[in-house]
């Protein structure tokens, strides 16, 4: 089906996107590969998405698309995001440097304030030949960087509706409205921030409706045409495609819910925080809280199970979207010589830790969905248990290609991995997250290695200073329920932990001696 799209919203992208727009299939099944030594890269980006689905073991969450990439090619078990919310983590992967660097811990700063001259990882790739494009969610919202691309970003919002149902329309104006009136007695900067977020409306969604009503039905079809444009083009390709879901709400077509039994759904086996772990640690998740109908505290059973039920139906309809754009790769004939390399922002806790959505130091929300497909290094269905993190799909990305390593990057290419799945690797990998408590701003450096994660809070004024110290160790406690650090039987261990987390991640490189 050829995608609907508006004149407004083509004047928009201009006349360079227009091209891109108007391909046939007719001329996509007629035309030679086009000659090039270079490979093609297929960059998926997914928004919130935890490692919990068919790839990772689920016996629950249906993902037969992303179950077939996964099959195609290589499943980090263990890769991490720098910082587990939207904008530090995909500044942190697409800059391949880490967030004390980007200066970028929050969700109204952009990275070229602090490192306005860094080469992007896609910016990387136009320099270098490649015709770089990108669609939906890469960047966080509203933070689009002109530099990375070869035509105009399309965030395909244009194009499809944030809510199906005329009632959860009126509610999310009603509450627009309010949010609107109440900001314009604090003033000018929290107006500017209730036209930027928009309106919330309910949390979740299922209408009866085509995939291409909502936003990633939309980026699908978008990604779908690039492609077939694309494959026309002299040059390699670095394609970028960013969906939604399960980003909150939880909305996708009713066919989607209907994959789902909701008395089938299990709800968080730890609904309670950490034994021994500081209160500022976990919060319960505000962001859930800003939705309509979420009530304060704790998340009665029956809106936790919808929720999860919402959230695990968001999954499956992204998973669709992934499909058409890995068929039509396929189609294409472009699959053979297209590196595609799949990633979730970061994790997401449901329910667990008592606690909703990320914005933590914690296992669910730093470990993240990793999978690659690399002709000619992956082998089909392979597993990895290596420590791996997000600034390192840049430089792993630049090798694969041939392209040179830029100077500033702070991760390691993965690329041995993806030949020798099992071989020894990083001893530690590091995330971090800040917060502000008892009047004091604070930053939490965690680092976790092959058995533990260790997390030391410090003053941010004052790093050298430390405020509380979390350990959980993995071989008796996976879930992290109980925090270890100041028990006496394990001060040596501590000890050694604390001063390999101040090493930092210059002395955690693949061939260090840590453990």
């Amino acid at each position: 089906m050829m995608m609907r799209h508006p004149i407004s919203t083509l004047a928009a992208l201009g006349l360079g996107a227009l091209a891109l727009l108007t391909s046939t299939d007719a001329s996509a099944q007629t035309a030679p590969s086009k000659p090039s030594s270079k490979p093609n890269i297929l960059f998926i980006a997914v928004d919130d998405l935890r490692p919990e689905f068919g790839a990772y073991g689920s016996k629950v969450v249906k993902t037969p698309n992303i179950d077939r990439l996964a099959a195609r090619g290589l499943t980090f078990e263990r890769a991490y995001c720098q910082q587990a919310v939207c904008s530090p983590s995909r500044t942190s992967l697409l800059t391949g440097a880490r967030p004390d660097t980007t200066k970028v811990w929050d969700l109204v700063t952009h990275f070229r304030k602090a490192i306005p001259d860094v080469v992007t990882l896609p910016q990387h790739f136009k320099q270098n030949g490649y015709f770089v494009q990108g669609i939906g969610k890469i960047y966080h919202s509203g933070f689009d960087d002109i530099p990375s691309w070869s035509v105009p970003w399309q965030t395909g919002k244009p194009l499809a509706k944030p809510y199906a149902l005329d009632q959860n329309q009126a509610l999310q104006r009603k509450n627009n409205r309010a949010a609107v009136a109440k900001a314009k007695v604090q003033g000018k900067a929290q107006l500017k921030g209730v036209a930027k977020k928009g309106s919330r409306g309910p949390a979740f969604e299922s209408a009866d409706v085509p995939d291409n009503t909502y936003l990633d039905g939309a980026v699908a079809e978008l990604a779908v045409d690039a492609l077939k444009t694309l494959k026309q083009k002299e040059e390699p390709f670095f394609l970028a495609v960013g969906f939604a879901r399960p980003h909150l709400p939880f909305i996708s077509p009713k066919r989607y819910w209907d994959l789902y039994d909701p008395s089938q759904i299990e709800l968080a086996p730890n609904p309670h925080r950490a034994e021994g772990s500081p209160e500022f640690a976990v919060l319960d998740g505000g962001e859930l809280r800003s939705y309509a109908h979420i009530p304060k505290g704790p998340i009665p059973d029956d809106l936790a199970r919808t929720l999860k039920h919402g959230y695990y139906a968001s999954i499956s309809y992204m998973d669709a979207q992934l499909g058409k754009v890995l068929d039509e790769l396929d189609r294409l004939k472009l699959s053979d010589n297209t590196l595609v390399v799949f990633w979730g922002d970061h994790g997401w806790k449901l329910g667990e830790h008592g606690a909703w959505c990320k914005h933590s130091n914690v296992e669910l929300d730093t470990r993240v969905p990793l999978i690659v497909a690399a002709p000619g290094k992956t082998q089909p269905g392979t597993r990895s248990r290596a420590l791996v993190e997000f600034v390192d799909i840049y430089p792993s990305l630049a090798e694969y290609a041939g392209l040179d390593r830029p100077a500033h990057l702070e991760g390691t290419s993965f690329l041995p991995v993806l030949e020798s799945p099992n071989r020894t690797w990083k001893p530690a990998v590091f995330s971090q997250y800040p917060r502000a408590a008892d009047g004091r701003q604070l930053m939490g450096y965690s680092m976790r290695t092959d058995r533990y994660r260790f997390t030391r809070w410090v003053e941010r004024r004052n790093p050298t200073e430390t405020v509380a110290l979390e350990l959980y160790d993995h071989e008796a406690d996976p879930q992290e329920n109980h925090n270890i650090a100041n028990d006496p039987a394990n001060k040596d261990l501590v000890a050694r932990l604390l001063e390999q987390s101040k090493s930092g991640w210059q002395a955690a490189r693949p061939g260090s001696n840590a453990k």
